[in-house]
């Protein structure tokens, strides 16, 4: 809207239009009666009349007409000051832009409130009329969103001031694949007691920007690391029809191969070392998010937004947020196992996102897949061992007579019998820790990995996190069973035992006699080396100091 235009109501919106179409319409024959020639005097006094404007205002309205030649250029003006027509006075205006730029604009974003108190309080010591709160607040709107939010340090009303019209855009099936992590809006319960556990899970997702398939996800107990992403990964690459066919999920889901790229942000787990050294081993190409630009992942970002709407509608779910949760107690209300929850999610990947029609493609995500896939060549890992091994999480450890001990628990493999003993150095470990039955280890002569199971071959296939919790449930069962009264007393007992003989000791040391040597104490067996005979007496005197030896009677 322009300076000179004025403040329409509705009403007053339509009546100016219908008076516009009037308007126009008499112009329009008017200006047709006489095309190229100049108009006459009779007929502009005439439509003057029909109109009951001046012969000036129609003669400006022709003229505003002809330049446009549509019905608003000849609406009527409303009555009444024009839209941001200022009428105070200079001196106030001065204090209420000087306030606005000393007080408001500052990193501390003051409020609106505040701004007003301190115009107030400047007017009052100026001798000035206060001006009103809508006066004020005038003069801050009329200020750039975007220079008032830098300004304040306002990232996010910077962010909603910033254009990002870009988007990641790929032309072939895992050209360009995306990934990241989320916590998950849902408490699960514990799969023996069905207690509600007190962490809410993590999820890695990762999706083809292409044909916007979900390729793999990883589910966790544990904070997101690499480990999440390189089980996300292997999740993505191979065939997942025995992982389906394993939960009893009944959808199809075809999508496999190594990306040609992973676009992920600049997360620690993103930048490892060893992530990224397992990316390069097999040709994907690493892209970082720009810092600070969340829209650039805008496809993983989405996916996360719609697989949480869906988690909500599941028992114990958090919601996105305290406003929308409520009162609601979300771990009183939980039910599903982790293992429950995986399978659910499964289904939800494979039966339901991958089949509906996506809003960007107009098409289900599968559908596209199913049409590219016969045209796109389809990477596999060189070495499915290897490739397993890169993104898995490693450690060094001994190999001892017993095996290689790691979680607390002893492994072995027939493989290293020949180094036991000859092999001093650290070996490299590499474990899943989804199942802890088995770790694989690099032979330290073929440098090839080689897989070493659990020493008692009975240990079930339970995950790390599982084992640490037995373990811990064992030993808060075992702290329970002890008897710690009975602890405290033995240890007292103990105590006053070594400080009763320690008082004994020192009371006989006092009383008894220092024991004088006797020349019968000497003991008369001879010795190699050592002069072991009896001395005379005259040799005992001898060694005693001022003493003079008596020469023999006789």
């Amino acid at each position: 809207m322009s300076d000179d235009e004025r403040v329409f109501d509705d009403d007053e919106k339509q009546r100016a239009w219908l008076e516009g179409c009037r308007r126009e319409e008499a112009i329009s024959r008017l200006l047709e009666r006489h095309g190229d020639t100049r108009l006459s005097i009779g007929d502009v006094d005439e439509v003057a009349w029909e109109l009951g404007v001046s012969r000036a205002t129609l003669y400006r309205l022709i003229t505003a007409y002809r330049a446009k030649r549509t019905v608003s250029s000849v609406e009527p003006r409303s009555r009444g000051r024009r839209k941001n027509a200022f009428v105070l006075d200079r001196k106030r205006e001065k204090l209420i832009s000087q306030a606005i730029r000393e007080i408001y604009l500052k990193p501390e974003r003051p409020t609106m409130t505040y701004l007003i108190e301190q115009v107030r309080a400047k007017c009052g010591r100026a001798e000035l009329p206060a001006p009103d709160r809508r006066t004020i607040k005038a003069r801050v709107d009329r200020i750039d969103k975007r220079v008032a939010a830098l300004k304040r340090k306002d990232s996010k009303g910077a962010k909603a001031t910033k254009a990002v019209p870009g988007q990641y855009v790929a032309s072939r099936p895992l050209e360009v694949v995306q990934i990241d992590h989320t916590e998950v809006d849902l408490f699960l319960v514990d799969e023996t007691t069905r207690e509600a556990m007190g962490v809410r899970p993590w999820v890695t997702l990762a999706i083809d920007v292409f044909t916007r398939m979900v390729v793999g996800f990883h589910l966790s107990m544990d904070k997101p690391s690499r480990v999440s992403i390189g089980l996300c990964m292997l999740n993505a690459v191979y065939d997942k029809s025995a992982w389906l066919k394993e939960n009893a999920i009944d959808a199809r889901w075809p999508v496999a191969g190594l990306p040609e790229a992973l676009h992920a942000d600049n997360g620690a787990d993103f930048r490892s070392k060893a992530f990224s050294w397992a990316c390069r081993e097999e040709g994907i190409k690493l892209i970082w998010r720009p810092v600070g630009a969340p829209y650039y992942g805008g496809h993983i970002e989405r996916l996360i937004g719609t697989i949480m709407g869906r988690v909500h509608f599941y028992p114990g779910t958090t919601f996105s947020n305290s406003t929308a949760r409520q009162d609601n107690d979300s771990a009183r209300f939980s039910a599903m196992t982790f293992r429950e929850f995986e399978c659910a999610l499964g289904w939800e990947i494979a039966g339901r996102y991958n089949q509906e029609i996506h809003s960007a493609l107009l098409r289900p995500p599968i559908a596209v897949w199913d049409e590219h896939e016969a045209s796109t060549t389809l990477r596999m890992p060189k070495d499915r061992m290897t490739f397993w091994v890169s993104f898995l999480p490693d450690a060094y450890r001994k190999l001892r007579p017993d095996g290689i001990w790691i979680h607390d628990l002893p492994y072995w493999s027939n493989a290293l019998s020949a180094e036991v003993g000859r092999h001093a150095g650290d070996l490299l470990i590499k474990y899943d820790p989804r199942d802890v039955s088995r770790i694989f280890v690099q032979h330290p002569s073929s440098g090839h990995f080689i897989e070493a199971r659990a020493r008692n071959l009975g240990f079930p296939a339970i995950s790390l996190r599982e084992w640490r919790l037995a373990r811990k449930a064992l030993r808060q069962k075992g702290r329970g069973e002890r008897d710690n009264d009975q602890l405290m007393r033995t240890a007292l007992a103990q105590r006053q035992i070594v400080a009763d003989a320690i008082a004994k000791t020192a009371a006989a040391r006092k009383t008894s006699p220092r024991p004088q040597i006797a020349v019968d104490d000497f003991d008369s067996g001879s010795m190699t080396g050592i002069d072991s005979r009896i001395p005379s007496r005259l040799e005992l005197l001898d060694r005693q100091p001022n003493v003079k030896a008596k020469p023999p009677d006789g």
